[in-house]
């Protein structure tokens, strides 16, 4: 055990760089934005773009499943895009990368000329241009949001980069002093933002899971007050540096969902599985986990290497656990993050971090007064043997993440809690003094402190049995394996009754109009997480001509087996009545697993655009996600019209207020534009 750190420490490093690597070169299309006014309902707005030597700009007029450019106006804007005309030389030949299609494109410059229809009054242009550029055999898909100020008198020009930071002014000698306040404006917004975002992300149950491990690391490092404000100072910084520079660094090299993609690694579970056993046994009495006196000579300082080398990998250990529930909340920090030029991307990350550090700080000073009170008797050991048992049940979780993406089936929904109600069971009976290890003091008498903490135990004991039966457990629901894999679940039982009675007593996932197409693929392997939803799909293709036969709208569902805001959104959204009978009336639904490990007939795997290989059923699913919705994390909501288009401008994502009504809303308006354009 003793040079366990030295070992784990390299291992993270191999993980990190076997991510999957994106390009990092600055982009090869240069854009700039004006517009230019019509008349009072009619702009005309210009994206000028200069193509870098050797790139291909692909044009707006190729096939929405091909390689393409697209113009989309924000939700905000009241109007639409007419039309788009292209200005430049345009050419055209087979390009072998795509299995000889014949590709439209660009080479050097391109201006695109936008006819803006407005219905109401709008300040600004605001939108998105997604485009696909080629060079060599390096296809990359990129995208640049604009915000051009539009004014009766004459157009407006804004410049990409500044494009998004507000209202500029136009009066001669303004410009400049109207530029810079819009600027710290935004950068104090994003940081804002991102602040808010870190106080967000500690209640996701990564995070959370977390604060055990590091109370009782901290335990045995102050013993003083004064090294306890050291301790913590030290751990606050490395989680600021660590967040701050490797998540910004690692974004933009190797793109947004690597830190993501490593957290839902396989193998990085397994690891994190062992991680957190070892730490168990260690809290339980079995063995002390200490760093190799190895590390120690190449300091001046012995006893102070070893401490900020621990508490480093400690920091280290709380972002990368962390950043499978913190994906999606960085991604959309990261986003609005990127209106503030070079430096929004810092400025967010800094304020992320600094809020996630600041509570974790105060957990490390924490054990320093255990240690004052702990002197006189054995409450302290008391202390790291619950954290023991609670470190046990966390290790259980990542094991079922493992457990779930290769369908192992050893650890089922009812063999998880059975194994949690043992554990916080045993825990109760420790805290009353029933169950004693070899290095306990004796309990001559139950405190009042024991007693209370053995009354929660107990609950939460009490709480988890029903589960046993299926009883949703939304308080712990991100934790549990899904639902699809208990043997007995009645729960499951009666909410499909009343959904299919509330629906008029129809079947599958139509309602009353019943779908006569049923899903056939991975249906042996994948089961529903979606409440009321008895035919899930788990195919686009399949799902997709199920909803043209049905009539409907398909609703994606991007998940994933070791998405843990997944498993938490279905529980306290998808789970209400009113949600429920929507989608099971009104929708096909398709979940689509990004993390499963199936592989694909050989004859369906393939090359995507951005040069990756693409061998199994999750790559497939998550390919889908970033070429067709520029998204690339989970949950996320998507509504479709019978040729995938998208009836919404954005997508949902996970939500942390649950707000039950505005998912139902955004429901409503897909169901209204997808009457709208496919009215009978």
């Amino acid at each position: 055990m003793k040079h366990l750190l030295s070992f784990l420490i390299p291992v993270f490093a191999i993980f990190a760089l076997s991510a999957n690597a994106q390009d990092a070169s600055p982009k090869p299309v240069k854009w700039q934005f004006s517009a230019e006014k019509k008349n009072d309902q009619e702009y005309v707005l210009h994206l000028k773009g200069t193509i870098e030597k050797g790139w291909l700009l692909f044009s707006t007029t190729m096939g929405n499943d091909d390689p393409n450019t697209r113009v989309v106006l924000d939700s905000s804007v009241k109007g639409t895009i007419a039309g788009i005309t292209e200005n430049g030389k345009l050419e055209n030949r087979k390009e072998p990368l795509f299995d000889n299609l014949e590709i439209k494109y660009f080479e050097n410059e391109v201006e695109l000329l936008a006819s803006v229809k407005l219905t109401g009054p709008v300040a600004q242009l605001k939108g998105t241009i997604t485009y696909m550029v080629l060079k060599g055999e390096d296809a990359v898909p990129e995208e640049e949001t604009f915000s051009v100020p539009v004014e009766a008198s004459a157009a407006a020009t804004a410049a990409a980069p500044t494009a998004t930071t507000g209202d500029k002014a136009t009066a001669a000698g303004a410009g400049d002093v109207a530029d810079d306040d819009a600027s710290n404006k935004s950068l104090w917004w994003i940081f804002i933002a991102s602040f808010g975002g870190g106080f967000i992300a500690l209640i996701t149950p990564c995070v959370f899971s977390m604060i055990p491990i590091t109370v009782s690391f901290f335990t045995k490092r102050s013993a003083t007050r004064a090294q306890g404000i050291k301790n913590a100072f030290i751990y606050s910084l490395s989680i600021i540096v660590i967040y701050t520079l490797l998540g910004f660094l690692i974004t933009k090299i190797f793109g947004a969902s690597a830190l993501n993609s490593l957290a839902s690694n396989g193998i990085a579970n397994m690891i994190f599985f062992v991680i957190f056993l070892l730490f168990a046994f260690s809290f339980l009495g079995a063995f002390e986990i200490s760093l190799p006196s190895s590390w120690a000579n190449v300091s001046d300082s012995k006893a102070g290497m070893s401490s900020m080398v621990g508490i480093f990998f400690m920091a280290l250990t709380l972002a990368i656990v962390s950043f499978s529930c913190t994906g999606p909340i960085l991604g959309n920090l990261l986003v609005l993050a990127a209106k503030g030029g070079n430096s929004g991307p810092l400025v967010g990350m800094f304020g992320f971090s600094l809020a996630l550090a600041i509570p974790f700080s105060l957990f490390a000073l924490f054990p320093s007064l255990l240690n004052k009170i702990g002197k006189s008797g054995g409450w302290l050991n008391a202390v790291k043997v619950t954290l023991g048992f609670v470190e046990l049940a966390l290790a259980l979780k990542f094991f079922s993440n493992v457990d779930m993406a290769y369908h192992w089936n050893l650890l089922d929904r009812e063999i998880f809690l059975a194994l949690w109600i043992a554990i916080f069971a045993l825990l109760t009976l420790y805290l009353i003094g029933k169950l004693k290890f070899s290095h306990d003091s004796d309990v001559p008498f139950l405190t009042v402190t024991r007693l209370c903490f053995a009354i929660v135990t107990f609950t939460f004991t009490v709480y988890m049995i029903p589960g046993m039966w299926g009883a949703p457990l939304k308080g712990i629901s991100g934790f549990l394996p899904h639902e699809g894999s208990q043997d007995f679940n009645l729960n499951k039982s009666l909410v499909d009754i009343q959904a299919s009675l509330e629906s008029g007593g129809g079947s599958g996932s139509g309602g009353s109009n019943v779908n006569t197409v049923k899903p056939k693929k991975l249906v042996d392997i994948l089961h529903s997480e979606i409440p009321g939803v008895e035919s899930l799909f788990f195919d686009y293709e399949e799902a997709l001509a199920a909803a043209k036969v049905a009539n409907k709208p398909l609703m994606l569902d991007f998940t994933g087996h070791t998405c843990v805001n997944c498993r938490k959104f279905e529980k306290s959204v998808l789970s209400a009545p009113a949600v429920m009978k929507i989608l099971r009336n009104d929708f096909i639904v398709a979940s689509l697993y990004t993390d499963e490990k199936t592989s694909l007939p050989d004859e369906e795997k393939y090359v995507n655009k951005s040069g990756e290989k693409v061998r199994n059923i999750g790559e497939k699913n998550q390919d889908l996600e970033v070429t067709h919705f520029n998204r690339n994390s989970q949950p996320y909501y998507i509504p479709v019209d019978l040729e995938g288009k998208p009836l919404v401008n954005k997508g949902y994502g996970y939500d942390p207020k649950e707000d039950v009504d505005a998912f139902v809303k955004y429901l409503e308006n897909a169901k209204a534009e997808f009457a709208k354009r496919h009215a009978k």
